[in-house]
C-alpha cells in the first residue's frame, strides 16, 4: 500500500455532468492517494484569474464498484462537490489538502 502522507493528485479527463454544487468527472490519479471525504484545491486552471473554492471528493467509482480511494495510475469516475465545480475541465489538476 502507498504512503498516505502524500497529497492526492487527480487530473480531470472529462466532466460527465455538472450541477450548481456538484460534478461527476472521469479522472486519473497522478500522485499520492485520493480518498473520499478529502478536500481538493484546483491547482491548474487555464485562463483563471482568481481563487477557486475547494472541492470535496464525495464518491469514487472504479469499474462499477464504489471504493474508498484511488491511487496512481488508476482512473475512476468521481463525484466532487463545492462552489468550485464550475472550474472543472479537461486537464485540470486537483490536489488534496494536507491529510
Amino acid at each position: 500500500m502507498q504512503d498516505d502522507s502524500t497529497r492526492g493528485k487527480l487530473q480531470v479527463y472529462s466532466v460527465e455532468s455538472r450541477g450548481p454544487a456538484d460534478a461527476t468527472c472521469i479522472v486519473r490519479c497522478v500522485g499520492g492517494i485520493a480518498r473520499i471525504g478529502r478536500r481538493f484545491n484546483v491547482d491548474t486552471v487555464p485562463d483563471s484569474s482568481g481563487a477557486i473554492a475547494p472541492l470535496v471528493l464525495e464518491e469514487i467509482n472504479r469499474y462499477g464498484r464504489t471504493v474508498d480511494f484511488v491511487d496512481p495510475p488508476h482512473n475512476a469516475k468521481v463525484l466532487l462537490s463545492g462552489k468550485g465545480v464550475s472550474a472543472l475541465a479537461r486537464g485540470v489538476i486537483l490536489v488534496s489538502e494536507d491529510p
